[in-house]
């Protein structure tokens, strides 16, 4: 990437962004991606580890058991 000045507001980034060259800033972009996708996974084993969707694994074992799903197959083949 190109030489910026230091940059310490949002504002400075994003004029940054914005004079990238397409190739440039297709990098930052997936990089950009990548570190949202690490940060998200991140939280769930947080947030998994820590019991915080145990509410939901019981609603989802509960629906399974009371015959409220269909199957992906079904889904999928609109059965």
């Amino acid at each position: 990437m190109g030489n910026f000045p230091d940059m310490s507001t949002v504002d400075e980034i994003e004029a940054a962004i914005g004079q990238l060259p397409p190739q440039d800033f297709a990098r930052l972009r997936d990089w950009l991606l990548e570190q949202d996708n690490l940060r998200w996974d991140k939280q769930i084993e947080e947030d998994a580890a820590a019991g915080r969707l145990d509410h939901i694994i019981e609603k989802i074992d509960s629906d399974i058991a009371k015959g409220r799903t269909k199957s992906l197959d079904e889904i999928i083949n609109g059965s």
